[in-house]
């Protein structure tokens, strides 16, 4: 689920190392979180997979200034720039970082408790506003208040009403904070903008209490505009936080 994506934790903890709010070695226990290891195959003058706190002096040494997230899908291709053979392999994943600086972008593959990250040649994307990500969050969530309130939770496979109970817990656990130098605001809109993903994951599994094929579409959409939404938000709340 993106809401506890590595290309999140890969972006904002990246970025307090770059800002000097940690070291190597504590952004890389932070981006491996739960799982048991990650590895970074293709690093410029580094032939054998590297660990994360190799990746990250690599990378630090390469020149890089800046993470970005990238969550694209299908028609929507947020945090992409090209060129195509690195939007194609993000688009298959649905998430990817990328780095300014030496211009190269991190797939992520996940392999049960492990990630796999390859290297591809990326250009930086355009800032993003978050000012508008933030609102556009605001006001999809408010168009799909209606859905969301008629779901029929009762009529839900067990395994999605027990994602609803983890939904309540995004954004205040002790791992779901962005990394040290972001904004309140950004780490606010970041736990909204992880909470509506889990929310539409969730309600896209089932058609609620929709009765006709309409209400469902109309549902559907209210959803999907929602997820959008919440996928900018999150990518602008990832984005570099202002130096100061």
């Amino acid at each position: 689920m993106l809401t506890t994506s590595a290309s999140v934790r890969f972006t904002v903890w990246t970025n307090a190392m770059l800002t000097g709010a940690c070291d190597p070695d504590t952004a890389a226990q932070k981006i491996l979180g739960d799982d048991v290891g990650h590895h970074v195959a293709g690093l410029a003058g580094h032939p054998e997979p590297a660990t994360l706190p190799v990746a990250l002096n690599l990378l630090r040494a390469a020149g890089t200034t800046q993470a970005h997230l990238a969550l694209p899908v299908p028609g929507d291709p947020i945090g992409l720039a090209g060129p195509p053979p690195f939007n194609e392999a993000a688009l298959e994943t649905g998430e990817a970082v990328v780095l300014t600086g030496p211009e190269i972008g991190l797939i992520p593959a996940y392999v049960g408790p492990a990630v796999q990250w390859s290297v591809l040649p990326a250009a930086s994307p355009l800032p993003a506003d978050f000012g508008e990500a933030d609102r556009a969050l605001r006001l999809a969530l408010i168009d799909a208040a209606e859905s969301l309130a008629a779901l029929d939770v009762a009529r839900w496979k067990p395994e999605v009403a027990d994602a609803l109970i983890d939904i309540r817990k995004i954004g205040r656990g002790s791992g779901d904070e962005l990394a040290p130098g972001y904004e309140p605001r950004a780490v606010k809109a970041a736990a909204t903008a992880r909470r509506c993903l889990a929310i539409a994951d969730a309600a896209l599994e089932d058609d609620g209490a929709a009765v006709t094929g309409a209400e469902a579409d109309a549902r559907r959409r209210a959803l999907l505009d929602l997820a959008a939404a919440a996928r900018r938000a999150l990518v602008a709340a990832c984005a570099p936080p202002p130096l100061t």
